[in-house]
């Protein structure tokens, strides 16, 4: 008989030392495909089977696999392995503990075996990992395949969210030539609030109250900043200070607001599919939601034409809308509104145009994150209309704390 030689992890949180283990990662693989074997011989499906029930049908395929292959595992090993090949049938696989650990923000998989996290807005990596290209390809298809989304060779790329509204995309060879890269920004459950931006120093509590008063007298605010500086999340606050009475319709690529008013219409984009289905832009639904009585339009992110529905909803009756955009500061954000404009059809000249914007957006709030990966409200600027041929913005607060800041 066979000696079998235990594999044995230090000691302390055994889910943690095992989860980095490059050695335990190597049997996890071994272990994984020899009890799906061993499963589907005893005609055992994930689906529709109890996890409890589940459990003790894994339990029992990898004692059999382990004593045939000599393989010796303590209590808390076979039980983070039981874990671990519940999550590859059911779940997402090695993403499952990261999606689970609620320090974790985003998720960014750089091929099979690269995978970073962002704790506390700082990017670090992690020792887990895929098997391969095809075990990845396999959790991104779990992914994508349950949203009615396709990827392959002919449609490389694709936005979606998971069943608890985390935001997902995918790129994919030939676009993506290292290798499959998934990125997966959390969905926060607990929304943050006005109070909880300022305790992170994310914002003062005098910017906090003005922007409230700002929601309350329905005021246009448009909200700019780079990738990942906390926009969406600024916006998902601000909307918090809406009278429970109106009626709210949010427009977003992937759904990601979580407004606490009763009377919310949601609607997301639709992107063209293969097999047909029709493209549904966020102008599309724009042109909708004027018919639909809203009393406040909030635009998850301003990016193509639907800057034109967008600006003529806010200056004709939707006081109080909301939108974010990217830009790199206030001035930017107004700039970029023209680029937008004048790229999809508004044929006027050019002051026209600023005169259109100034009169629609009321205030501007820029965003940043920092060099350390704090987000942070960093300028409140009050579009005071225009002064000569260029926008007049006085800046109320910036991110030196200084108040009544006036700039040209």
């Amino acid at each position: 008989m066979k000696t079998m030689q235990p594999y044995m992890l230090g000691t302390g949180n055994a889910a943690s030392e095992i989860g980095v283990s490059d050695r335990y990662q190597e049997i996890k693989f071994r272990v994984f495909d020899l009890t799906l074997e061993y499963l589907d011989q005893q005609g055992v499906e994930g689906d529709g089977i109890p996890a409890a029930a589940l459990q003790d049908e894994i339990a029992r395929a990898i004692a059999v696999v382990l004593m045939s292959r000599g393989i010796a595992l303590n209590m808390r090993e076979r039980a983070q392995l039981i874990e671990d090949v519940q999550n590859e049938i059911v779940g997402f696989g090695p993403l499952e503990p990261l999606l689970r650990d609620p320090d974790v923000d985003d998720v960014i998989v750089n091929g099979p075996a690269t995978i970073f996290v962002e704790r506390r807005g700082e990017l670090e990596p992690v020792q887990t990992r895929f098997r391969d290209t095809t075990h990845l390809m396999n959790v991104i298809q779990r992914i994508v395949s349950p949203i009615g989304r396709r990827v392959d060779e002919g449609t490389p790329y694709v936005d979606g969210r998971l069943p608890d509204g985390s935001r997902v995309n995918v790129i994919i060879p030939p676009v993506a030539l290292d290798g499959p890269i998934l990125s997966i920004r959390k969905f926060k459950h607990i929304p943050l609030t006005g109070e909880d931006l300022v305790r992170s120093r994310s914002m003062t509590a005098d910017m906090l109250n003005y922007l409230a008063n700002a929601v309350r007298g329905k005021k246009n605010i448009l909200i700019c900043g780079g990738t990942g500086s906390g926009k969406t999340t600024l916006l998902n606050v601000l909307s918090s200070y809406i009278g429970a009475k109106e009626r709210l319709v949010t427009i977003e690529d992937a759904a990601e607001l979580q407004l606490q008013q009763s009377h919310v219409v949601r609607l997301e984009t639709r992107p063209s599919s293969p097999d047909g289905a029709s493209e549904v832009t966020a102008r599309d639904l724009l042109r909708n939601v004027l018919r639909m009585r809203p009393d406040r339009i909030i635009l998850g992110e301003v990016r193509s034409s639907e800057a034109i529905e967008m600006l003529q909803a806010m200056g004709t009756g939707h006081d109080g809308s909301m939108a974010t955009l990217h830009a790199n500061a206030p001035r930017d954000a107004l700039e970029r509104l023209e680029m937008l404009i004048g790229l999809h059809g508004f044929s006027t000249d050019l002051q026209a145009v600023r005169r259109f914007i100034s009169g629609a957006v009321h205030i501007v709030v820029h965003t940043a994150r920092r060099s350390d990966g704090k987000r942070k409200v960093v300028s409140v600027c009050e579009v005071a209309g225009m002064e000569g041929p260029t926008y007049s913005l006085r800046e109320i607060f910036s991110d030196d704390e200084t108040e009544k800041r006036r700039v040209v």
